[in-house]
């Protein structure tokens, strides 16, 4: 029988963001469930199953777009920590982030490294990301 968007998604949301993806899909079921369905069947089940870019290539472009659009500190929590999880050390991470800076200013990198510096201390003390 064939894996469904759904299926598929779920598998490669727990690969990539482990705990902290099923947790931001959790957390929508009492306000808007589809949205979370939709983030499972199509940004996992349909773009990260494409598999043209690695998971390691999918978390340097996700977290390259949340620094740039700026207030997506929940989501920076889940794809640095997902980022570490598929392999990324926090040298690259820091320095994804940095990259940006020519582009979107100081003001957004300086947030989305202070977001990293959480995020690391979290991983060090055990703690798992939080989306909110």
């Amino acid at each position: 029988m064939a894996e469904s968007r759904f299926e598929r998604g779920s598998r490669i949301l727990a690969s990539i963001d482990g705990e902290g993806g099923q947790a931001v899909v959790e957390s929508l079921q009492d306000i808007a469930p589809d949205l979370g369905k939709w983030i499972v069947e199509f940004a996992f089940g349909d773009v990260y199953a494409d598999p043209t870019l690695d998971a390691r290539q999918r978390e340097l472009v996700t977290l390259g777009s949340l620094v740039t659009q700026g207030d997506t500190t929940p989501q920076l929590r889940v794809h640095i920590a997902a980022a570490l999880h598929v392999g990324l050390t926090k040298s690259e991470v820091v320095q994804a982030v940095l990259q940006t800076a020519p582009y979107v200013g100081f003001p957004r990198v300086i947030n989305a490294v202070n977001v990293a510096r959480e995020v690391f201390r979290n991983q060090e003390a055990g703690d798992a990301p939080t989306q909110s």
